[in-house]
């Protein structure tokens, strides 16, 4: 049976030496074996334990914890790994809600909104930070777009805002099913859909002209944060829907 050494373990689990001297004094990674000199020496078990041990400090565990879950001799590794994957599963969810929660909060800012605090929490979640309006500002504050959206949502309510969210979670509802129904974004049923998409726009933020619309369709797929938004519709909807703008675009200025 190969046994490894401290510094063996340390490069191959990217811990540091320091750490599994810690998790040894603690009892919760106490090697098998030891040199004749004292130094410790791990086997594949000591390794396995340790991968458990990481899995679960990097979901946010504590030390005593984790050591009472592994001590816990009625769950072996098939228990482990369903549990394991139920947590990730979890994060995973929390980690979409809160990209999400980003996205509202960008399309917010950049829109001007003139809520308070507990009214955007209210309507963009509990995740909402007032910090990701300043960075639409610095991005889009000189654009005449920008002045236009500030001005005429400055006298927007809470409930005009939650009116506006419904609108375009129907919308995206919409662009989910043309997706779905296998619609390719230069038909005629996705380009009416990207027209309304510009429509929305002109009606409630600013005047979106088919060459800003273009300018929009990119941003979906180069900015993450916005293309999460749309994948979390349905997977593949930000390409189909930039492919759909370009399409509607170009037909209307044919």
């Amino acid at each position: 049976m190969r046994e490894y050494s401290v510094g063996e373990v340390a490069r191959v689990a990217k811990v540091t030496v320091r750490t599994l001297h810690h998790y040894d004094r603690i009892g919760l990674l106490s090697p098998v074996g030891r040199t004749a000199a004292g130094y410790r020496r791990y086997r594949d078990a000591d390794l396995d334990r340790l991968q458990q041990i990481l899995f679960y400090r990097e979901l946010g565990f504590p030390l005593e914890e984790i050591a009472a879950v592994l001590e816990d001799t009625q769950t072996g590794p098939t228990e482990h790994l369903r549990r394991q994957h139920a947590l990730l599963r979890e994060r995973i969810s929390r980690l979409e809600e809160l990209a999400g929660a980003v996205e509202h909060a960008m399309e917010a800012a950049k829109m001007g909104i003139r809520m308070t605090p507990e009214e955007k929490f209210e309507v963009f979640g509990p995740d909402y930070r007032e910090s990701w309006e300043a960075e639409a500002e610095q991005r889009y504050g000189t654009s005449p777009a920008w002045q236009e959206s500030r001005r005429r949502t400055s006298r927007y309510t809470k409930a005009d805002w939650q009116r506006l969210q419904a609108e375009g979670a129907a919308l995206h509802e919409r662009l989910a099913a043309a997706l779905a129904a296998g619609h390719r974004p230069d038909s005629p049923e996705a380009m009416e859909l990207a027209e309304e998409h510009r429509r929305q726009i002109t009606a409630h933020y600013y005047t979106c002209g088919y060459e800003i619309h273009r300018g929009l369709a990119a941003m979906y797929l180069a900015d993450p944060r916005f293309t999460a938004t749309y994948e979390r519709v349905a997977p593949g909807l930000a390409q189909w829907l930039h492919d759909a703008i370009l399409a509607n675009a170009d037909r209307a200025e044919r």
